[in-house]
């Protein structure tokens, strides 16, 4: 939002409709029956600019497409909007998904040398300058001039220029990306992905208390604790954050992404006088973090939170266990519908939570130009033209429309003189987010390629349990596009120091919560903070201030 990612990562602020259901097995469809013959690429011709290239062959084919998102659940060729498509372009897809630890899957596969088609992971992931420094993807540029040049036509000029390297190529391109001029265009509808939920029964029942300064908050927390310590027959859960990874907490400070909901709860600038800031040792930060191991000296922090994953809170959320959470609100939809289904009571709300000493409003993440997630195309694809002109369509308008409304007459019809849902497929969309992806798997059932912007005109309005926490963080969004791709990876000095300290946090974060005392916090922190210091932090430091200068430079230039 970001994984998250892994939640949805920082950027799918815009996306309330996405799927997120439970892990995936690293499995995918079964591939088509067709000939795959080798590829005969360099004899294809570069074709029509103005005319869309994927047109030009329809021949069945099936592309391997890896997706770095454990808890994707969605196949290929089992919903009519997927059919549809295939029919339509005569490309099927076979999605390959870790069932563990995504990292560890990725770096298998590029130790092998070997890829799918189709790589799709978050734009922050080190695995991108790894595939890309290693010869492993292939230049989408030099794609589309060669057999494509449509993809040009549909593509964004700020987003190809954003992903651009040292070497005047781009590989990847985004999803639910926004460029200064979609800020311009688009920018009084967009919100964030980024909440303060609660449970809006128990919250009502402890008389709406504010929750913003640290002694309200853990008042509240302990009188939930007080007042509903069971819920169903199990215990209740006073605080949710976002799953604990190698590299941090995304709810708190995920060094991987260099992103942190609760700073942004507490505006802590990313700069200072054009120098980046060190929002992570900021008094006010550090105070809340102590809070925290507050909240967990007085039982407040469950220890389901440090070991859980995306599957086991999902479980926890539609049970309503959870009292509070700092969570991004597309991660629990489906779960928050389900809730609303059976008493709206029970479902949970957007509040004001925590905030700095000023009580200033809090600054959250909106859709940046970098996006969520990027989407490669790897040099061991068995057949360029085809996988480009796909990316084309995907990117385009006419695929962006395919796969959020699905086919005409199936998902969607022209209602009123507007292309929209009908009726019933709406109301299933509403009411159970799981059920629809299976039977229609339109509106962002495979968001690889969306375009958040372009997939307005379509959206429909949004509803409860939605439309509150939606509607909370708007005005409260900004775009921090200045910040992302800031983060050195690789194998560079700066890549590799900045791995270690990233991985150092990992390691800090769950003892600072887990402190005794305020004492043993500060000696835990003080400890980060020199380790950090001899992994190379002055050269990681060096480093993202020399690139946030070069974006900040490149925003100018996108938005004359």
């Amino acid at each position: 939002m970001s994984k998250t990612r892994k939640t949805f990562a920082m950027l799918l602020a815009l996306v309330t409709a996405v799927s997120v259901s439970a892990c995936s097995a690293d499995r995918g469809n079964e591939p088509a029956k067709e000939a795959k013959t080798a590829s005969t690429d360099t004899a294809a011709p570069a074709g029509n600019p103005d005319e869309p290239g994927w047109k030009s062959d329809t021949k069945p084919i099936t592309f391997d497409w890896y997706l770095n998102f454990s808890w994707f659940p969605n196949k290929w060729g089992v919903d009519p909007t997927s059919q549809y498509v295939t029919k339509k372009t005569g490309v099927n897809i076979n999605f390959i998904v870790p069932a563990g630890n995504e990292n560890e899957k990725l770096n298998t596969m590029i130790a092998s040398g070997k890829l799918p088609d189709f790589i799709t992971l978050g734009w922050y992931e080190d695995a991108v300058k790894k595939m890309i420094e290693g010869g492993m993807v292939l230049p989408l540029d030099e794609l589309a001039k060669q057999y494509d040049p449509y993809f040009f036509k549909v593509t964004d000029p700020a987003k190809t220029t954003w992903y651009t390297q040292k070497d005047g190529h781009f590989y990847g391109y985004p999803n639910a990306s926004s460029s200064p001029q979609d800020y311009k265009k688009y920018g009084e509808n967009f919100v964030s992905n980024q909440t303060f939920m609660v449970r809006k029964d128990m919250y009502e029942a402890l008389g709406k208390p504010d929750m913003r300064t640290p002694e309200g908050f853990l008042k509240a927390l302990q009188a939930a604790k007080e007042k509903f310590p069971s819920v169903n027959g199990q215990p209740l859960i006073p605080l949710g954050l976002s799953e604990f990874g190698d590299t941090g907490n995304y709810s708190l400070f995920d060094a991987n992404q260099n992103s942190s909901m609760l700073a942004n709860f507490l505006a802590i600038p990313y700069e200072k006088d054009g120098k980046l800031y060190d929002r992570y040792t900021d008094p006010e930060f550090v105070k809340w973090l102590k809070t925290f191991r507050q909240a967990n000296e007085l039982g407040l922090l469950a220890k389901d939170i440090f070991i859980d994953k995306r599957p086991q809170m999902e479980e926890k959320i539609a049970q309503g266990r959870y009292f509070a959470m700092l969570f991004q609100r597309s991660d629990m939809a489906n779960q928050n519908i389900s809730l609303y289904q059976k008493d709206p009571n029970t479902a949970y709300i957007a509040i004001d939570g925590p905030a700095n000493a000023k009580q200033d409003p809090p600054t959250l993440a909106g859709p940046g130009i970098a996006g969520w997630t990027v989407t490669l195309i790897s040099k061991d694809v068995k057949d360029k033209a085809r996988a480009i002109k796909f990316l084309s369509y995907l990117i385009s308008e006419e695929g962006n429309k395919d796969l959020f409304l699905g086919e005409k007459g199936v998902s969607y019809d022209t209602i009123d003189g507007k292309d929209q849902f009908k009726p019933e497929v709406l109301d299933l969309l509403n009411k159970d987010r799981s059920a629809f992806d299976k039977k229609y798997g339109s509106s962002h059932t495979f968001w690889m390629l969306m375009d958040t912007n372009m997939n307005l005109k379509w959206a429909p309005p949004s509803v409860e349990p939605i439309k509150q926490p939606e509607a909370w963080t708007r005005g409260k969004t900004k775009s921090f596009s200045q910040y992302d791709n800031i983060v050195p990876t690789g194998n560079s000095v700066e890549g590799i120091a900045n791995t270690k300290i990233a991985q150092l946090w990992g390691k800090a974060l769950p003892k600072l919560l887990l402190a005794k005392s305020d004492a043993e916090f500060d000696q835990f922190f003080d400890k980060f903070q020199k380790d950090r210091q001899a992994a190379g932090w002055e050269k990681v430091r060096a480093y993202q201030q020399k690139e946030f200068e070069a974006n900040t430079q490149k925003i100018a230039q996108f938005a004359k």
